[in-house]
């Protein structure tokens, strides 16, 4: 007769478990963006690894321990994992969108979930057995301090997955504040993992919720679903550390950035707006491919806190739009001159100082409501009758 040791979500379980360890080493070796981003990716991966290793051993019947690693151990890992993934991966995301990310004392205050359920373990006596609802005979279970600590495991991570999503919101509009022109394809593909961790633990959650109202067949059903999804994430956060996550761009420290946002800063002054203006009207720096607010700023003779103050409150919005407002305004002097007929859409957008064809076109269009080459086919057909009549 056949006897199957290991069913095939137990086998799931123990590859993302060596995927992980695998994993953590070979990135612990890999060159990185920063010295944070890299460690920060190799504890979520250990802590994966090890949430892993704990639900194996508390769920499988065929792994066997000492009784004191069973029953004693393997609680206080279990949830010391699973309430570390959130702020290691929300610390990673800040380390990845922050320039020169550094970790702070107050940042202590995140291992404060996995602290409270450690506390509740160790006062309530929690034990493996307590866990999965199967008491000793005659122990009184403290059932409101274990679906505590499994409440804490199934929300808190979530929580900080919305917080990494904000953390990416926020870098891509400190990149609209600084940047006139930025490869948003780093950018997109970092929401792919953010997102997904944001539904994979929303679904830990919604099943959790499930499992009080419904039958356990169930909420195990349900539950499978997270191993897979777990094993993808891994990989996913891995493969785009390799290869994205080296070309994000910088943006100014966050205390910095705090200063320029409007509702913060006071209104600019009179010279400060013809600074700008003049630095766009006359000096035409938007013609200057990539450009920053830095290089900006120092052209000008402005800092750049007050170069953002003025393009955020004065002109209500943002430096990328801002500066390419002007492009396209230059776009449309080119396309609409009889005498520049000779140049192609891609001549255009270089001679106006953009270097994305595709950041032009959808420009253009939102814009000036129709394609660059509908508008030129418009502005000679209005030249032509111009002309005869």
């Amino acid at each position: 007769m056949t006897y199957y040791q290991f069913n095939i979500h137990d086998v799931a379980l123990l590859m993302t478990v060596a995927e992980c360890l695998l994993l953590a080493i070979f990135q612990s070796i890999l060159p990185t963006r920063s010295r944070h981003d890299g460690r920060l990716l190799t504890a979520f991966l250990v802590i994966v690894g090890l949430a892993s290793a704990c639900t194996l051993a508390l769920w499988s019947d065929q792994f066997t321990f000492a009784p004191w690693v069973e029953q004693r151990l393997i609680p206080y890992l279990l949830f010391t994992a699973l309430l570390l993934k959130g702020p290691a991966i929300y610390f990673y995301v800040c380390s990845l969108t922050r320039q020169n990310f550094m970790f702070t004392r107050r940042m202590a205050a995140h291992v404060a979930p996995a602290c409270l359920a450690i506390i509740c373990i160790s006062v309530f006596d929690i034990s493996s057995n307590d866990l999965r609802h199967t008491p000793d005979p005659g122990q009184l279970l403290p059932e409101r301090a274990i679906a505590f600590v499994w409440d804490l495991a199934s929300v808190t991570p979530f929580a900080y997955a919305l917080a990494a999503l904000g953390q990416v919101r926020r870098y891509r509009r400190e990149l609209n504040n600084e940047y006139s022109h930025y490869s948003e394809v780093e950018l997109n593909w970092l929401m792919v993992p953010v997102w997904g961790v944001c539904i994979a633990w929303a679904w830990t959650a919604i099943v959790h919720i499930v499992a009080k109202f419904s039958s356990d067949y169930v909420a195990d059903y349900m539950g499978i679903v997270d191993i897979y999804v777990s094993f993808i994430l891994i990989n996913a956060f891995f493969v785009y550390n390799l290869t994205y996550a080296q070309h994000l761009l910088a943006t100014r420290p966050e205390a910095e950035s705090q200063k320029t946002t409007p509702d913060e800063s006071g209104e600019p002054s009179d010279l400060d707006i013809e600074k700008v203006r003049k630095g766009m009207e006359i000096s035409r720096l938007y013609l200057r491919k990539n450009l920053n607010v830095e290089y900006f700023s120092s052209e000008i003779d402005l800092p750049a806190k007050d170069v953002s103050t003025v393009i955020n409150r004065h002109f209500g919005t943002n430096f990328f739009e801002y500066v390419n407002s002007y492009r396209i305004e230059a776009a449309k002097v080119l396309l609409s001159d009889p005498s520049k007929c000779d140049m192609t859409v891609l001549d255009v957008l270089l001679e106006s100082g953009f270097n994305s064809k595709s950041a032009f076109h959808r420009f253009f269009n939102r814009l000036v409501g129709m394609s660059p080459t509908e508008f030129r086919k418009r502005a000679s057909a209005a030249a032509s009758q111009a002309r005869n009549s």
